[in-house]
């Protein structure tokens, strides 16, 4: 197999998961990378591994490029599995290798592993030195586990941020401007789903790496594609982290015999005649981290489910349970729906909404099948709403 080299004596040696399609808490639809980058100096380093059934082809990668057994040090950035189960492997074969990795990772593997390997701890500002080159170690706890850390390869300007700045897209290409729209959707879903709940961290870490006035030409993460142009991926997650919105709204719904559905329709289209977007979900039907990206640029909510069972709909409750994990901030929010012979949907739809701390609305009801002037009152409740944007 050809050499991926990203800078003189650097490559990328991962694999290529082209059929996953659910990763951790959300829908993968084009699959993913495990990133793994070599660096070949007088000290060799690898720097992350991959998911544990992956290790022959990562494996086959460094061996076209070195011995594997002359590898000196493992640098492990995060110990979740999808980049630290190959390492047991891995270790068979340089058993002379040391971890490095932080204080926080160093335990996690202790207690994934329970291998007594040789693993040092680092902190920000520690230095490695490979011979010509220097590694500098950059803690990024909670990006997003508590072990999370980022390593800079000073003299090649290349930051290797593991989680931070990925995406799940499956590809032969390694680098994000040979993709182009499908890698900005996927990295969008990926921050939205993955590190959203952290975006306080994240504000933090991008003005304490600022402040490091270090030189970037490219960020290697552990997931998807390689940034040459790493300003746009930058600047993405200050947009992101800060909270910055669109004058838009999002409904997300489900329905039983299409009355809820009819309500979701004509609020929408009362929004747009306002002149505001919208994007209309089906919480039973849609992928759920697509949602969630579109809520994170949006500054209203509508959430609509009928009655059942004195109830709100079993798929809508779970899409307000996995909502209520990323902790979005300063949005607005409203319950719509329709019921039967007793109303209990709209009054649970919108107290799991205020305890998620969002500014909530009026909500609307229809009772079975809502009538054309019902559905107008809708179409007007859209307008009202669309004018608070």
């Amino acid at each position: 197999m050809s050499k991926i080299e990203l800078a003189k004596g650097v490559y990328w040696v991962g694999a290529i998961d082209w059929n996953l399609r659910f990763c951790g808490s959300y829908n993968t639809p084009r699959g993913t990378t495990y990133n793994a980058y070599l660096i070949v100096d007088e000290k060799i380093t690898l720097i992350d591994t991959v998911k544990g059934v992956f290790f022959d082809e990562m494996f086959s990668r460094i061996k076209e490029i070195v011995d594997p057994s002359k590898i000196d040090y493992v640098v492990v950035q995060h110990a979740e599995l999808d980049h630290s189960g190959a390492l047991p492997q891995l270790m068979k074969h340089v058993q002379g290798a040391q971890i490095v990795c932080s204080q926080a990772a160093g335990q996690t593997m202790r207690e994934h592993f329970h291998e007594e390997w040789n693993i040092k701890a680092v902190k920000t500002g520690d230095e490695l030195k490979l011979g010509e080159r220097t590694l500098r170690f950059i803690e990024a706890a909670m990006l997003h586990w508590p072990d999370n850390m980022f390593s800079y390869l000073a003299e090649d300007r290349i930051l290797f941020s593991n989680d931070a700045f990925g995406a799940h897209l499956a590809t032969h290409q390694r680098y994000s401007d040979e993709v182009g729209d499908a890698l900005r959707e996927e990295a969008a879903n990926y921050y939205a789903v993955i590190v959203s709940p952290y975006a306080s961290f994240v504000q933090k870490k991008l003005k304490e790496v600022e402040g490091l006035r270090i030189a970037i030409d490219m960020i290697a993460p552990a997931h998807g594609l390689v940034w040459r142009q790493p300003k746009e991926i930058i600047e993405a997650y200050g947009r992101w982290s800060s909270g910055q919105t669109l004058k838009k709204a999002v409904i997300v719904f489900d329905t039983m015999w299409k009355s809820t559905e009819k309500m979701a329709g004509a609020i929408a289209a009362g929004i747009m005649a306002e002149g505001a977007g919208v994007s209309v979900f089906n919480a039973r039907e849609s992928l759920w981290s697509t949602v969630i990206k579109e809520i994170m640029e949006s500054r209203l909510i509508l959430v609509g489910s009928p009655t059942l069972n004195m109830g709100m709909y079993p798929s809508v409750a779970g899409f307000l349970s996995f909502l209520k994990g990323m902790r979005f901030t300063g949005k607005k929010a409203a319950a719509f729906g329709s019921y039967g012979w007793a109303k209990a949907a709209t009054k649970e739809i919108s107290e799991a909404l205020q305890a998620m701390k969002y500014e909530i609305l009026e909500s609307r009801e229809c009772k079975y099948v809502p009538t054309g002037e019902q559905l107008q009152e809708c179409f007007a409740y859209g307008r009202k709403l669309a004018e608070g944007l």
